[in-house]
């Protein structure tokens, strides 16, 4: 089911980034409406600050994740290939 999904929100980008921007224009809007009686940080005093922090904090968590796992993580499909090939014990 999920690769259903999948494949439509591929097929569908306009739609998921629009949703996505609805989404965090809701949230500031919202936003507006919380009371402020106590603020103790300076993002208490900006209207929509806590939701716009946290949408480019979990888009900045993302792009992270994905820069360190292509890296660190990853290797070439013939990566165990290449070690027999070098060790002698790989066909040639």
């Amino acid at each position: 089911m999920i690769v259903k999904f999948i494949d439509w929100a591929r097929k569908n980008m306009f739609f998921v980034k629009a949703i996505s921007y609805a989404t965090l224009v809701l949230l500031v809007v919202a936003d507006l409406f919380v009371p402020r009686e106590h603020p103790h940080f300076i993002g208490d005093f900006i209207p929509g600050f806590w939701a716009v922090f946290g949408f480019v904090a979990c888009a900045l968590i993302i792009v992270v994740s994905k820069w360190l796992g292509k890296k660190f993580l990853f290797r070439p499909e013939d990566y165990y290939e290449d070690e027999e090939i070098k060790e002698g014990r790989g066909h040639v």
